[in-house]
Formats: C-alpha cells, sequence, structure tokens
C-alpha cells in the first residue's frame, strides 16, 4: 500500500444505522456507567497480517495520527487484537480509517484472548471515521475483524482507540525491576541472556527485552536469546517486567556485549508438526492460518514439518483446501516427512506424494537428507518403525550409511514419533533404535511431533538420562491440531507446553539455538545456545 495514498483525518460522522448492537449493548446506552477513560492506547497488539514492517499493528495504538496499521493487500478476513491488560468494561470503538476501510467489520471482545463474542458489527461502512457507541461489553482483549474490503487494498486505520472503565479490583501495582541480567557466551550472530525473575502482587506476565534502548522482543522467562545480529559488534541490553494488568517495571542495569568475529553465515528455519485441521480463515479458532502467520514473520531460509501435515485422512483434496491454503505458501522451501496421518488416505501416502510432488521423495523415497552451511538435516519417515509394515530394515541401512557419509560438522534429524514425550502418547518405545542410532552418531538435534504438544528436553542419552553429550529433543507438533492433554514432565524436561506455536530455529555453523514462537507473536520458550558436537 504506497504510503503517499493520504485522505483528510479531521472528518468524524458517528456510524449509527450501519451498526448493529448485541442486545445487551442496546440497553446498556441508557445505563448510568462510570466514567471512561482511553484503555487501548501504547497496549500490546497483535494482527493476522501486516503490509510491512512500516505498518504494524502497535501503530494503531500510539496516539500518533500520522501513523497506521496495513493489512496485507487483497484478503479477507484481516484482523487486529487488543490486550488491554486486564478486564475492562468496554463502552466505546472508535476507529480513525486511512483510505482502505472496511465495508463491512465486527468488533470482539474477549477473557482469554482465544474465545470471542461480538459486542458490534457494521455492515456498510463509508470510510469515515467510525465511533460506536453504546457497547456494553466486557473483557480483557478487544479485536476488530475486517470481513469486507471496501477497496483492493487490505484494511488499515490511524488509530483504534477503546473507551471504558477496568474493573474495579484492577491492579496497579507494577513488577519489581529484574536484577542479574548476565549473558552467556556469544557466538558471531546471537547472545543468550538470562535474569533474575522479578516478583508482582498478583504474577509477572511476562518481559521485554531491550537492545539498545529499544524494545525487539517479549519473553515468558526469564531468559531470551537475541539472534540475526551482526558479527563483532557491541549491543547494550536490558529487560524490564510487565504483569498481566499492564504496569511496567523499572529497566534493569543495562549491559554490554559484543557478538564474536565471523562471516555470519547463520541462517534461521521454522519448523512444527501437526498442521492443518480442516478449518480456514474464516473460523477465528483456526489454529493453522495462525501459525502459518508466525512462519511469514520469521522469514525462514526453510521450512521443516514433522508429520501429521493434513487432517485427518490426508486426501489431497484436503490439502489442497486446508493445508495449502496456508503453509502451502512455503512450499517451495519446504522439507516435509510424513505423519501416521498420511496413511490414513485410501492408498497409504498418495494424498501426501501428490500434494509435496518431488520434494516429498527427493532421492524416491520419503526418507531423505539435505544440507543447508554446516549443517546435515536427515528426513526419516518414523511409520516404516511405529507399524513395521513399510520396511524399516531399508531405511535403517540407508539412515547408517547417510550419518556415515556426512561431512558437516552439525547435525539435525526429524521424524513424527517422538522417543520420549510427556504427552497423550507418552514415550516410544517403536522409536528406539533411531534414538540410539542419533545419540551414537553424536547428532545435535532431533524434531518430532505426534504428541500435539510443545517438549523440550534438555540433551540425553540411549537411556533418557541427561547428558550434554546426547542430542536435544523437541516434541513441536503445535503446528495447529486440537491440542492434547499433558502428563507428568520427565526429569529431562527442560519445558512442558499445552499451546500452539511455531519452532524458531536459529543454526550457525558451529552452534543452535531454539524458541517457540506462540500464536500472539511472544517468546513462549527459549533454548541455550548448543555448541554442535
Amino acid at each position: 500500500m504506497p504510503s503517499t495514498r493520504l485522505r483528510t483525518l479531521t472528518r468524524l460522522t458517528p456510524v449509527i444505522a450501519a451498526i448493529t448492537l448485541l442486545p445487551s449493548a442496546i440497553a446498556a446506552a441508557s445505563t448510568p456507567q462510570a466514567a471512561d477513560v482511553l484503555l487501548s492506547q501504547g497496549k500490546p497488539v497483535a494482527t493476522s497480517t501486516v503490509e510491512s514492517s512500516s505498518y504494524t499493528g502497535a501503530k494503531a495504538v500510539d496516539g500518533n495520527t500520522s501513523t497506521r496499521w496495513a493489512s496485507a493487500e487483497g484478503s479477507d478476513p484481516q484482523w487486529l487484537r487488543i490486550d488491554l491488560g486486564q478486564p475492562a468494561a468496554i463502552h466505546r470503538v472508535l476507529l480513525n480509517w486511512e483510505a482502505a476501510y472496511a465495508k463491512k467489520y465486527r468488533i470482539e471482545v474477549s477473557d482469554d484472548g482465544t474465545q470471542f463474542t461480538t459486542a458490534a458489527t457494521v455492515d456498510n461502512g463509508d470510510g469515515k471515521t467510525d465511533d460506536l457507541t453504546g457497547l456494553n461489553a466486557h473483557g480483557r482483549y478487544v479485536r476488530f475483524v475486517g470481513l469486507t474490503r471496501a477497496t483492493s487494498y487490505g484494511y488499515s486505520f490511524w488509530e483504534m482507540q477503546v473507551f471504558g472503565s477496568t474493573d474495579s479490583s484492577g491492579d496497579t501495582q507494577a513488577p519489581t525491576t529484574p536484577t542479574g541480567l548476565t549473558a552467556g557466551p556469544a557466538t558471531a550472530t546471537s547472545v543468550p541472556l538470562t535474569w533474575n525473575a522479578a516478583t508482582d502482587n498478583v504474577g509477572v506476565a511476562g518481559y521485554d527485552i531491550l537492545r539498545n534502548g529499544t524494545a525487539v522482543a517479549t519473553s515468558t522467562t526469564p531468559s531470551y536469546t537475541d539472534t540475526g545480529l551482526t558479527p563483532d559488534t557491541s549491543y547494550t541490553y536490558a529487560v524490564r517486567a510487565r504483569d498481566a494488568a499492564g504496569n511496567l517495571s523499572g529497566t534493569s542495569t543495562p549491559i554490554t556485549v559484543k557478538t564474536q568475529a565471523g562471516n555470519g553465515t547463520g541462517f534461521v528455519l521454522a519448523a512444527a508438526g501437526d498442521i492443518a485441521e480442516r478449518c480456514t480463515a474464516s473460523s477465528s479458532s483456526c489454529a493453522h492460518v495462525k501459525t502459518a502467520k508466525l512462519v511469514e514473520t520469521m522469514n525462514p531460509a526453510a521450512v521443516i514439518t514433522m508429520g501429521d501435515n493434513q487432517y485427518d485422512d490426508a486426501h489431497l483434496s484436503d490439502f489442497k483446501s486446508y493445508y495449502d491454503k496456508t503453509w502451502g505458501k512455503f512450499k517451495a522451501i519446504t522439507h516435509p516427512i510424513p505423519g501416521n496421518h498420511e496413511t490414513y488416505d485410501d492408498t497409504p501416502y498418495k494424498g501426501y506424494d501428490d500434494y509435496f510432488g518431488a520434494i516429498a521423495k527427493p532421492h524416491g523415497q520419503r526418507y531423505y537428507s539435505w544440507e543447508m552451511g554446516n549443517w546435515h538435516f536427515i528426513a526419516l519417515d518414523s511409520n516404516d518403525f511405529a507399524t513395521h509394515e513399510f520396511g524399516p530394515s531399508e531405511q535403517l541401512a540407508w539412515l547408517k550409511q547417510d550419518l556415515a557419509n556426512n561431512k558437516k560438522g552439525c547435525v539435525a534429524a526429524y521424524y513424527h514419533h517422538p522417543r520420549w514425550s510427556s504427552g497423550d502418547h507418552g514415550d516410544n518405545p517403536d522409536s528406539i533404535e533411531l534414538w540410539n542410532l542419533m545419540v551414537a552418531n553424536k547428532v545435535d538435534l532431533v524434531l518430532n511431533g505426534h504428541d500435539h504438544d510443545y517438549e523440550r528436553f534438555v540433551p540425553q542419552n540411549a537411556d533418557g538420562k541427561a547428558d550434554a553429550a546426547g542430542p536435544v529433543e523437541i516434541v513441536g507438533g503445535s503446528g495447529g491440531a486440537s491440542l492434547y492433554d499433558l502428563h507428568s514432565a520427565h526429569p529431562t524436561t527442560a519445558k512442558l507446553l499445552k499451546t500452539y506455536g511455531v519452532l524458531k530455529l536459529s543454526m550457525t555453523d558451529t552452534s543452535f539455538q531454539t524458541q517457540l514462537i506462540g500464536v500472539d507473536g511472544k517468546v513462549l520458550d527459549s533454548s541455550p545456545t548448543y555448541t554442535c558436537h
């Protein structure tokens, strides 16, 4: 959307006839209410898409009518969600439109950011400033959902303002300032950070990481690895804590860290398994739509899928109707493997083979290896081992030879069925032979799916005991399929979450670091930086 496309900003006409309010909202117009205040300014924002980094969602709540949010062009629906930080009564929403306005849209509210109810609908927008009053909604999250664009562009507004009053029990006490900020061993392109957890009268919701004075990321834990940095360069870091009410602590004592000298030949990969349920963007609960947006934001060099790419029976028609609409955007850079659901087609694997074509079987088999930088990646079909029907001996012989032939300094493998898991399926004895080979050959990283959750383990040996010489296993079955319940964590579990998200893998010629990015864009887990064996 060209930045030169402007319109008059001062015109304000309250929209009345075009708005449909919920019955409770209509009644509320005559109900005495506490004085309303602006709740949304400066609060965290998540969006379905952005046209570019110049038009981020944060610019819709920055109080500046010369900056704006703009969604990707030519696509419906699109949304922008504001986290008010605490529950509030919402009585008014004001949208100051740029030229790319909505013909039809909804305003929705939610207590948890997942389940939304409609507070108002506009069915005949005209591009004038929409002042939606008389609302009687309540929640922590407020979401604009654009349904029908009025132009060939996307959706764009200068400001979205939410007015109301926070609950009388609202929290106004800020967390304590984090202390003990420390940097671990830096690489040429990354800096690992840890700090002492802050405290709060209610609870700390997360931490902002500031690089050279600018917030560059958030983390729900007191650790984070900053990646994509320039070699031989000094960076200053600080952190601050925030609580659910949006209260910010003071900024920690800053530290300065210098990255190592080097050529900076690192790269980023996106990875997930158990991805596409039979749903589309028309459903706000369709998770694979949201995880695909995370991949797009990462802009990875390649995408890894850990099986069960399409549900339920992986027919070609379902691949085309669902997976292709979201994760299919990255097909050209995807290195897939099948899961058990790919075998449920009328002819096992047919939908998978037909959809992915040559990349499903690069060398005539559904197991193969590929390389990037100083990394050797091994993609395996673990159905051979789980069902004992498809010739595991041939794949095992190939795997042993592939490992023996490898000349790269770092090795990662991925297959659907995990050896170790605290999820619903639990530990998988069918994967013992695979895991033992990984340990014996000093593989650095093993990625799996199958259990619909996220679990990162510390390096383990063949017996599942902590051992720095073993691989790091990550179960990343969080790509979009309905989540499973969790069981007791293993002694070697570093992080276990029932959540959707995508793995961001930051690789260098000698190391790797992993993060789980949640659908709201926040870092839910961050591993240490591991040096390749």
